[in-house]
């Protein structure tokens, strides 16, 4: 055999030696199938078996009776132990604490979603007094100030020149608004000719109140002695604008006694004036706040506070007692519906805002003390008298919070009893001075603040109230 030249073309690797011939693809269907010979081609990774390192056989395991791991294993057993006691004491805790709430029955006494405006139900206050903290609006019965829609009831401000006939001339001088019986057009809610009656006067510095609103309450048609109040309602937009719900009693006051009694705009007041003027008988404040913008100091529209009030006297008020608040993050209480609630009970009061469980003010009523006392009023004085306890006579520490309150809505507009402070956010007058008359001269200023239609009130979905104990 002749030798191979291993440079030659011979000696290189034959394709039909490797592969095979054109007949042997057909024969095999196609080169997918086609077994591959040649490792140049094609290199399979090589599997290794599984081999396991577990020791096998006897082996030592000191651990196993070391003490020190003993321990720390009993050490192990107390700490989970102690964790399991302390998951069932707080339980327990936490259970009594649930049976020891109290679960009063209600009964619904109204439900007003005001697809109309039940006039049945809710009185509309016609006055120009100011309703004792100087508020600058007159209270209408006007369709443009209250009215119901498709959203609830409206409460919108408006100002008297685009309401009526009277001029901007008239408003600050020589004009006459009578709304008595004598002489007036007999539409005044109120019993003093302060309350019925102004004459603007520029020189006296007094003027036509130059901006109407609307007041309503269920005054000796619905009102509760303990149980719970919801109202469902959107606050409005508008710097010195002041919305209130609030608790009142139905009053029989002197003319002064009355004017010193309202400042409230939501919120509820007893039915009669049991314990005597005001504050003596109390009021709810569910919810008062203020139209200016979030950066005003006190608190803008996205805050709201809650309060109750009582005294001896006028001048003895323990309001700020009991006064809390909360404000709202990134949002105001004019941008969307909240709920604001009262839960009354003989041993305690608080109020929320959407959820009983975001509380605002929470006041109760200990066994061992009494409102004279938690209002620190022994020892004072009022006209270089010692003031009298109007309360403890009848045994109950809640009292004057032991009697009827009907509810209130309302908007005001400014006012001199301190709710705007001097000197905060630029406000155009002073209490003392002539405080109308200079919000009026500042309109360009604070009237391009309130929002358009109905949003620079008011709105109310929905109210509804229960008294406490089982339906008739």
């Amino acid at each position: 055999m002749d030798a191979r030249n291993p440079f030659s073309d011979s000696a290189a690797p034959s394709v039909v030696a490797s592969v095979g011939s054109s007949a042997a693809y057909a024969a095999q269907g196609s080169i997918d199938e086609l077994p591959i010979r040649d490792s140049t081609y094609s290199r399979a990774p090589v599997k290794r078996r599984f081999k396991s390192y577990l020791l096998t056989g006897d082996y030592e395991r000191p651990w196993v009776n070391d003490k020190r791991l003993k321990r720390i294993r009993i050490n192990n057993y107390i700490i989970w132990g102690f964790l399991a006691a302390g998951v069932a004491v707080s339980g327990y805790i936490n259970y009594h604490a649930t049976t020891q709430v109290p679960k009063h029955s209600y009964c619904l006494i109204l439900d007003d979603d005001f697809s109309t405006l039940n006039t049945n139900v809710w009185n509309r206050e016609v006055q120009v007094g100011g309703f004792g903290t100087g508020e600058f609006e007159w209270t209408t019965t006007d369709d443009r100030n209250v009215f119901v829609d498709q959203e609830g009831l409206h409460i919108v401000p408006t100002l008297t020149t685009d309401t009526t006939p009277i001029t901007a001339a008239e408003i600050t001088n020589g004009y006459t608004l009578n709304l008595t019986q004598a002489g007036g057009d007999g539409s005044c809610t109120g019993t003093t000719n302060e309350a019925c009656s102004v004459r603007s006067n520029s020189t006296l510095g007094t003027v036509i109140n130059p901006v109407r609103s609307a007041r309503l309450n269920t005054n000796g048609s619905k009102s509760i002695t303990y149980g719970r109040v919801e109202v469902v309602a959107k606050l409005p937009a508008g710097d010195w604008l002041w919305p209130a719900i609030c608790e009142h009693f139905t009053p029989s006051w002197s003319s002064s006694e009355k004017r010193q009694l309202t400042k409230f705009t939501t919120g509820m007041m007893p039915t009669n004036d049991v314990y005597g003027a005001w504050p003596a008988s109390g009021e709810i404040d569910l919810s008062e706040s203020r139209g200016n913008e979030i950066s005003y100091a006190n608190g803008g529209r996205d805050v709201m506070s809650s309060s109750i009030h009582w005294g001896p006297t006028s001048g003895l008020d323990a309001f700020w007692l009991s006064t809390r608040g909360k404000a709202l993050r990134r949002t105001d209480f004019t941008k969307g519906f909240h709920t604001f609630g009262l839960e009354w009970s003989e041993d305690y009061m608080f109020t929320w805002v959407d959820n009983p469980l975001q509380q605002v003010m929470y006041w109760a009523f200990p066994k061992n003390t009494n409102m004279f006392q938690r209002g620190q009023f022994t020892g004072r004085t009022a006209n270089n008298s010692l003031v009298t306890d109007p309360w403890s006579h009848t045994g109950r520490p809640n009292s004057p919070f032991d009697q009827s309150f009907y509810l209130i809505l309302n908007v005001a507009v400014g006012g001199t009893n301190g709710w705007f402070e001097d000197g905060i956010g630029n406000k155009p007058w002073t209490d003392a001075g002539h405080g109308a008359a200079d919000f009026y001269a500042s309109m360009d200023q604070w009237y391009p603040t309130w929002a358009n239609g109905s949003s620079r009130g008011m709105t109310v979905k929905s109210v509804k109230m229960w008294q406490q104990g089982a339906c008739p």
